[in-house]
């Protein structure tokens, strides 16, 4: 791995989990998939995440099969901004071993750096054989380890788990996003007590604790010796949303840090207003079934999405949903990016870039 992507990682940055543009057939749209991608990168990122749970799962059925034309554009467009800075690209790998191995492969041949293995649907595998399909996946591609919420198809692991999970040598960061604390513990202790601590990177896929997990240092006493951990940074679909703002806010928690944590009082205040925003977006009160409408109502509202079809039909914001997000972009203007995306639009059309829009 490139020297300089691995020291990003573990230094830590913002990887938002890219959400899939399509139109009101439910086909691609691939300018505006292209376009979502380049506000990423303009607005200050270290990484995207492709082919995730924001991109839509749809996208492996066979009569849909765009998990290789979204890792395609999004690896293209990266190449084209020529960056002169790391940039972390991130796969989805989901599935049953085979399936795994093919979407690992898949991600290589476009140059990502990291399959994100997501554990999902595999409900029929025991923990020793989710541990053996992980090791699997670890030899073709670096893994980023991936701890799902079960009300969105995740399950509960025991902590003997995680203690062998982390062992695995091609392991380098884990997103924890069970949203609950006991559960996420149990990952950020293993990897303080493993053998594999410092080479292991912690990313908050927390979205209703996105900066407290960023500002907290976890602190355990390993066979008489004090061991802290800390997350490095987030990979989330809350920041597929607002991104040039999280730039702003992850370089704030950064500097508190560094800081000694001065006004970190004032920054756990402002976790509370991303958790609000979070919440009108994910829509846990309807089970989080509005999560990915959620997100493309925002982007829409913005100009940066034409709608917020989604590829099956369930998919839909639920009632008073819209209302929500109207309410918490009002209430935290701060944490809003519209003037940053009406000059990125604007200079999208003179660059014509953006078509049909």
């Amino acid at each position: 791995m490139d020297a300089a992507i691995e020291q990003l990682l573990y230094k830590g940055t913002i990887i938002p989990a890219h959400p899939l543009a399509i139109d009101e057939q439910r086909k691609l749209n691939e300018n505006r998939q292209r376009l979502l991608t380049r506000y990423y990168i303009a607005s200050g990122v270290g990484g995207v995440a492709v082919g995730v749970h924001t991109t839509q799962f749809a996208i492996r059925n066979p009569e849909i099969n765009l998990l290789e034309t979204v890792l395609r554009l999004a690896a293209e467009e990266i190449e084209a901004a020529q960056l002169d800075r790391p940039f972390i690209k991130v796969a989805g790998v989901c599935g049953p071993t085979e399936q795994a191995l093919s979407e690992a492969r898949l991600a290589l041949k476009y140059g990502y750096h990291f399959g994100l293995v997501s554990l999902g649907g595999l409900k029929d595998y025991s923990e020793a054989q989710l541990l053996d399909h992980v090791r699997k996946v670890a030899e073709v591609i670096p893994v980023f380890g991936f701890y799902l919420q079960p009300s969105v198809g995740g399950r509960i692991f025991s902590y003997e788990f995680w203690e062998q999970f982390v062992e695995i040598k091609g392991v380098k960061a884990i997103k924890t996003a069970p949203f609950n604390r006991y559960q996420t513990l149990d990952v950020v202790r293993a990897v303080a007590c493993s053998s594999r601590k410092d080479e292991i990177a912690l990313y908050t896929g927390n979205d209703d604790n996105i900066v407290a997990d960023l500002l907290t240092t976890y602190r355990f006493n390993v066979n008489g010796r004090i061991v802290e951990k800390q997350y490095a940074g987030g990979l989330l679909g809350h920041w597929s949303v607002w991104t040039q703002k999280v730039a702003g806010l992850f370089a704030r928690v950064k500097n508190c840090i560094l800081e000694d944590y001065k006004g970190a009082g004032e920054l756990l205040t402002e976790g509370i207003a991303v958790t609000d925003m979070n919440a009108a977006i994910f829509d846990p009160s309807h089970a989080f079934q509005g999560s990915i409408a959620g997100i493309h109502e925002v982007l829409r509202r913005q100009g940066l999405l034409e709608g917020i079809w989604c590829l099956e039909d369930h998919e839909v914001l639920s009632p008073g949903q819209a209302e929500e997000i109207t309410r918490v972009s009002a209430a935290y203007p701060h944490l809003v990016d519209d003037d940053f995306v009406k000059e990125f639009l604007a200079l999208e059309r003179n660059q014509k870039l953006l078509q049909n829009a």
